[in-house]
């Protein structure tokens, strides 16, 4: 869960590390630090945003065309100053970044320790660059090799660059369950967690697999696996660009990417929903249909918000098309030795596609020899690369770390998987999948409609900012927007909320209510409305503090509810793509007005690659 950028090449490289860094800070923000060849190896790092890094560059400056930075989110030791990556073997002869954890690091050390090694970090990447220099003096092996040998002993997960000064005319990369990827320019090559740090330099990637490692020059690179073999890599063509990553005159990421949701949706839809013809195509899925319509069972895994996506994946293929549906939490499903027959088909979701957890979820489904599909955001990524099948969201880079468009173009795709598998299937009539698909294109522009109720948003997120605790409700499809919107709230703006269904309240959360906490109803006139209006009156009658989100013209919650947020009307499948997007402006309003950092919020990061 942090960022990794590199550069060997005719530039100075110092100023095009902060920049790549700037653009990562988003997979972690504790501390951040560089390393660049200058004749000898000069490595600045700081404690804090990258900013503190700048700061110190522009004191003590380094030049050099070889260099490689890291900005971390915490695992091993507390994030200071010595704590910070790059870290160095013991004469400052090399240095490494790291993502990762090295799980047999303990073992690792006490070895060294035992050899004399000493160590200024509480981290593991400092028992791994320890590691690697003892390999290479006991073997007399090059740079790279001592490299290789080291890592065929390491245990967990990494993706690592090196530098050194045997030889500072390359880097030596290697992954194994960390995202790398090498961007490839005219005499000139980079390094990146992703493609941010470089993307205004070239287009042209290659992705580096796990058990992976490269050596890479001004000139070109080599490839091969860790045990030696050398392997043979495409290179792709990224299909966005700088503007997609930039702010773009907004605020925060976050915001941005909230107002976006209309044209990634637009963007999820194009091509694949025929409203005028009633078909549905899912070009990713074309070879496996007739495997996933056959399906006895869908399991769902995903983490988080990805996870309440597949809540509402649930409700939307069982109603549709009749499979049985179970969602599963990743981190859970890998280690309960879960029960997969033939038959079964495990669908992952996850924006980075690159989540440990799902992709453990991914190889544990292989494994068991049934069908694995993705549907991740990042073009390229691990997921997307080792699933079978799969779908791509292509609603452009999500920066923000509390997701917004990846969760409702999520949403969109499981909707458009669930009726193409309900007409596969025959359990759709062909009127009813028209209504249906006429009604899903026309989300993006109702969504639009309710950007607009902002300003409204805004003045009830004055009143919510001062809360300390908040209740998120919901039934039906809208349970899982209720989580999705507690979740939102909790993670960037720190009030403790929660979501349940509204019929749970009763038992046990309802004792917690009374006129300092807001309940946020998502009471749309569905099949379950009057009950929700019960629940909402219990709420009442213990003066908590009502805030409801219904369909546009409904005046029945007006002496009931202190706030009102009208949706348009849709067909109720679809109800979670709007009522979702008044709850993600309210978090972000009331984060900004309590001063937090939205895109950045304390203690998280957007691509968890670690478990």
């Amino acid at each position: 869960m942090c960022g990794i950028v590199g550069y060997i090449g005719p530039r100075q490289a110092g100023d095009l590390l902060v920049s790549g860094l700037r653009r990562l800070e988003y997979r972690g923000y504790d501390s951040a630090g560089v390393a660049i060849a200058n004749g000898e190896l000069e490595v600045r790092k700081k404690e804090g945003k990258v900013d503190e890094l700048a700061a110190l560059l522009e004191n003590r400056p380094v030049e050099g065309t070889v260099g490689m930075g890291h900005t971390r989110w915490a695992t091993h030791g507390a994030p200071t100053d010595t704590n910070a990556h790059p870290h160095t073997a013991t004469h400052g002869r090399f240095a490494i970044i790291h993502n990762g954890i090295i799980e047999n690091y303990v073992s690792i050390k006490r070895r060294l320790l035992e050899k004399g090694y000493t160590f200024d970090s509480e981290t593991d990447t400092e028992v791994l660059a320890h590691f690697i220099e003892d390999v290479q003096e006991e073997t007399g092996l090059s740079f790279p090799e001592s490299v290789r040998q080291a890592l065929t002993q390491v245990e967990g997960a990494y993706g690592i660059v090196a530098l050194s000064m045997d030889n500072p005319d390359e880097l030596v990369v290697a992954r194994n369950g960390s995202p790398l990827l090498l961007g490839v320019g005219e005499g000139e090559h980079f390094v990146g967690s992703d493609a941010s740090p470089f993307i205004e330099f070239t287009r042209h990637v290659v992705y580096l697999n796990d058990g992976e490692m490269a050596v890479v020059r001004r000139d070109g690179y080599d490839v091969s696996e860790i045990n030696g073999a050398p392997v043979s890599k495409e290179v792709h063509e990224l299909e966005w660009d700088l503007e997609e990553i930039e702010k773009g005159g907004f605020e925060h990421f976050m915001l941005k990417e909230i107002m976006e949701q209309p044209e990634a949706l637009e963007n999820a839809m194009r091509g694949r929903v025929r409203a005028d013809e009633g078909t549905i195509k899912l070009g990713g899925l074309e070879y496996v249909t007739k495997e996933l319509e056959s399906a006895d069972r869908i399991v769902i895994c995903a983490c988080g918000t990805s996870w309440h996506a597949g809540l509402v994946g649930e409700y939307l293929i069982e109603r549709f098309a009749r499979i049985p549906v179970e969602v599963e939490y990743a981190s859970e499903f890998r280690y309960r030795d879960p029960v997969l027959t033939e038959g079964d088909v495990v669908l992952v979701i996850s924006q980075s596609g690159e989540t440990a957890d799902t992709l453990a979820a991914v190889r544990q489904a292989k494994q068991a020899g049934v069908l694995a599909l993705g549907v991740v955001n990042a073009v390229g990524s691990t997921i997307a690369r080792e699933t079978d099948a799969g779908v791509y969201l292509h609603a452009g880079p999500e920066i923000g770390v509390a997701s917004t468009k990846a969760f409702t173009a999520q949403v969109t795709v499981l909707a458009q998987i669930a009726l193409l598998l309900a007409q596969k299937r025959g359990t759709i009539s062909d009127e009813s999948l028209r209504q249906h698909l006429d009604a899903l294109a026309a989300i993006p522009e109702q969504i639009r409609t309710v950007l607009e109720t902002d300003e409204q948003i805004q003045a009830i997120a004055r009143e919510m900012r001062l809360a300390q605790n908040a209740l998120y409700l919901g039934r039906g499809l809208n349970f899982p927007v209720a989580l999705e919107g507690a979740l939102k709230l909790k993670e960037i703006s720190y009030i403790h909320a929660e979501g349940y269904p509204a019929a749970e309240m009763k038992h046990g959360p309802i004792a917690l209510i009374d006129r300092f906490m807001p309940v946020v109803f998502v009471a749309t006139r569905d099949a379950t409305y009057e009950k929700v209006v019960s629940n909402i009156e219990e709420v009442v009658a213990r003066q908590g503090s009502v805030i409801a989100i219904t369909d546009a013209g409904n005046r029945d919650l007006d002496e009931l509810a202190e706030h009102v947020i009208e949706v348009p009307k849709t067909a109720d499948a679809f109800e979670p793509l709007l009522t979702v997007v008044p709850l993600q402006l309210l978090s972000y309003h009331v984060a900004v007005m309590r001063g937090c950092n939205v895109d950045q919020p304390r203690n998280l990061a957007k691509s968890v690659t670690v478990e």
